[in-house]
């Protein structure tokens, strides 16, 4: 009887025991990642945010909407690091026309940490049929083909603007990056290029983009 309860404690503490290490590595495994900033604008805070505005997209407050304009996100006093990830949540409405040729297009979203370019990729939003399709290049630089709406979270919202009332023309996309980054300050600039020469509403309703999200997670 004194075996058999002893071998049930030895049992019990190397359960316990191992419960401490699974948690102990699930411990260091976050300590290599430190979140300095995050922002879904729900709270409608634009500290530390040049050019931002704030408007209310499928029942949810966002950052725009924007088009052919830049908007920068800047921290200072930030932890010693190696390497920054920045995460975006990417709001695409419209008449987004990709890889188009010079009339319509091309059309892209890019975004800069401290004059680096992190991505700079076409989007399309147009519908593609096999005998019409204008590519993006996303989620490869601008120069490749790729399907409309490739790597989407989201592709049947709806427009905002000149397809405010059509399902499938807003993409939302989830963006991440990690980025060598050593300084105590940053700037993270978002923008777009955007064309289109035969304009019956404005270009900002024609295609725009917002954002939903954005968190800044120093890397070791």
């Amino acid at each position: 009887m004194v075996i058999f309860k002893l071998k049930s404690l030895l049992k019990s503490l190397a359960l316990v025991l191992s419960g401490v290490a699974l948690q102990a590595c699930q411990q260091n495994a976050e300590l290599g990642e430190v979140l300095v900033y995050e922002n879904d604008f729900s709270q409608e805070n634009l500290q530390n945010i040049s050019n931002g505005r704030l408007r209310e997209f499928n029942e949810k407050l966002v950052l725009g909407n924007f088009s052919n304009e830049e908007i920068a996100l800047t921290l200072h006093d930030l932890p010693a690091h190696k390497n920054l990830k920045i995460e975006i949540e990417l709001l695409l409405h419209d008449s987004w026309d990709g890889n188009a040729d010079a009339v319509s297009g091309p059309d892209s979203w890019y975004f800069n940490l401290d004059d680096q370019t992190a991505l700079h990729a076409t989007f399309s939003n147009q519908p593609c049929v096999s005998t019409f399709c204008l590519s993006q290049s996303y989620p490869d630089v601008y120069g490749s083909h790729e399907d409309p709406r490739t790597g989407a979270d989201e592709v049947e919202l709806p427009g905002l603007c000149k397809y405010a009332d059509s399902a499938g023309w807003t993409s939302q996309y989830s963006i991440s990056k990690i980025i060598r980054h050593k300084g105590s300050s940053m700037t993270l600039v978002c923008g777009d290029q955007t064309v289109q020469n035969y304009l019956e509403t404005s270009h900002r309703c024609d295609e725009s983009w917002s954002l939903s999200k954005i968190a800044v997670i120093i890397v070791e």
